[in-house]
């Protein structure tokens, strides 16, 4: 089961029944914690507080989700309100991978430092950022700019909140619980990108361009009221969250939960030497790192897409946010399903790529409705989007779990942070060349099914192979 994959040194030291001081010392070779019994137990123990220390860093996930997408919802009341110009608008969206470039830096916290260290960083670059936008100031262009430093901020932690999930379900989970445990940390940061489709735009209202000047004037003034009111309920959620986690999210359990979780991993030089040089990673990785970064620049700037075919802002939003929700319960249910039914993970994705395929070509050919004559309604927008969000967010989770089984023993942090880089930066060039045809965006829709299906192409071609199944499945019986 994919055994030929990892080297005899690689695997070892590791965890086996009935062993003393050897589980010890390859836990402490990861984890640099103080030494364990010489009779140390067998692997296998997991403990409640490990879902206290899922949802701390899951609602973590879930705040830079939120302040990530505070501007594209509300991006036409952002514009009356600050004097956001359209490249300001895009560069909000932008900061978000931006925030990526130092993504290797985390990284190597979370390998080096361990998981407390580098969220407890994360969580307090948060602060910073939202505390920043919150800065009040009568001058509209330092304004903007502590907006932007703010929103920088905030995507500096973003290589966390996205990369770490595996790291945390293989530390505190058992071989059984890992999937669902991955699907919650990594949702929880789409779910609060959705959130904010929802809250901006109810909390918000649309300008009125058509009413006289004095009126627009009480109006801009009202608006910009409104949005402070946002950020600083995003300040005080997040600061809020710092504070739980400085009181409490140890770095790790007392005793590992697998035989997996216990074993030696791969240096840092090491792991990259590894990844770069296996083919069947990267092949996977652009499956992954193509269509899920279109798909995150093409949800960020929904609100523009929308408009050309008379949608409004309320609408879009509500689009936004049922295509990512409906993403997050179908991709914890799925995760669930791989726990009970495993080596399985290639089979879930080439199903999920097929629907998003299908799902994207939908979309874009309702939205050229003038050559294709389909109809265009609110209904069939409401449901191609929702469709494309629920295939695409929900293979999320079950991606990471197939990076960190075709590369182990490379550490899940490394491993999930290069595909996320990539992914960003797909994200990335699409903004970029957003800000210079931004008048003109049916490119931008015929990128989703392109991607969808040059992903569905490399999923095919894949072979699979579950090397840290085998160990928690073969070696510890």
């Amino acid at each position: 089961m994919g055994s030929g994959w990892s080297s005899e040194e690689e695997r070892q030291p590791l965890l086996g029944p009935g062993l003393g001081p050897a589980p010890g010392a390859a836990w402490r070779s990861r984890e640099a914690a103080a030494a364990l019994p010489a009779a140390a137990p067998s692997p296998g123990r997991v403990y409640g507080r490990r879902w206290l220390v899922l949802l701390l860093f899951s609602l973590l996930g879930f705040a830079q989700g939120l302040v990530w997408n505070t501007w594209g919802p509300i991006q036409n009341s952002a514009r009356q309100a600050y004097g956001f110009s359209s490249w300001d608008i895009a560069l909000l969206v932008l900061w978000g991978p931006i925030g990526f470039l130092p993504c290797f830096a985390f990284m190597w916290l979370l390998d080096k430092r361990g998981l407390r260290i580098t969220v407890l960083l994360t969580s307090f670059l948060m602060v910073l950022g939202t505390g920043l936008r919150c800065i009040p100031v009568s001058d509209l262009m330092l304004k903007r700019r502590l907006i932007h430093g703010g929103q920088l901020l905030n995507g500096l932690a973003g290589p966390t909140v996205m990369n770490a999930a595996p790291f945390l379900s293989t530390t505190w989970f058992s071989a059984d619980e890992r999937a669902t445990a991955t699907a919650i940390a990594s949702m929880l940061s789409y779910l609060g990108g959705a959130c904010a489709f929802l809250v901006g735009p109810l909390v918000v209202p649309a300008p009125n361009g058509t009413a006289p000047l004095l009126a627009s004037e009480n109006s801009r003034a009202h608006i910009k009221d409104l949005i402070e009111t946002v950020l600083y309920a995003e300040f005080g959620g997040v600061c809020l969250l710092f504070s739980a986690t400085l009181a409490y999210f140890p770095p790790r359990p007392p005793l590992p939960p697998s035989v997996a979780a216990a074993s030696q991993r791969l240096s840092y030089r090491r792991s990259f030497c590894r990844l770069l040089s296996n083919l069947r990673f990267l092949m996977i990785a652009l499956a992954y790192a193509i269509p899920l970064g279109v798909f995150a620049g093409w949800s960020g700037v929904l609100d523009l897409i929308l408009t050309p075919v008379h949608v409004s802002q309320v609408d879009a939003g509500w689009i936004g946010f049922w295509s990512i929700v409906g993403g997050c319960v179908v991709g914890i249910a799925m995760a669930r399903f791989a726990d009970f039914i495993r080596g399985m993970l290639k089979l879930i994705l080439l199903l999920l790529f097929s629907g998003a395929t299908l799902s994207s070509t939908w979309f874009t050919l309702t939205c050229l409705n003038s050559i294709t004559h389909l109809p265009l309604t609110t209904v069939t927008l409401y449901a191609s989007c929702i469709l494309l969000g629920v295939f695409l967010n929900s293979s999320i989770p079950i991606f990471f779990e197939l990076f960190v089984e075709t590369v182990y023993p490379v550490p899940e942090g490394i491993t999930c942070g290069v595909v996320t880089f990539l992914s960003n930066m797909f994200m990335g060039v699409l903004l970029f060349f957003l800000t210079f045809y931004h008048t003109e965006l049916s490119w931008f829709n015929w990128c989703l099914p392109g991607s969808c299906l040059l992903s569905l192409l490399l999923i095919l071609c894949f072979r699979e192979s579950y090397d840290r199944l085998y160990l928690d499945v073969v070696v510890s019986v």
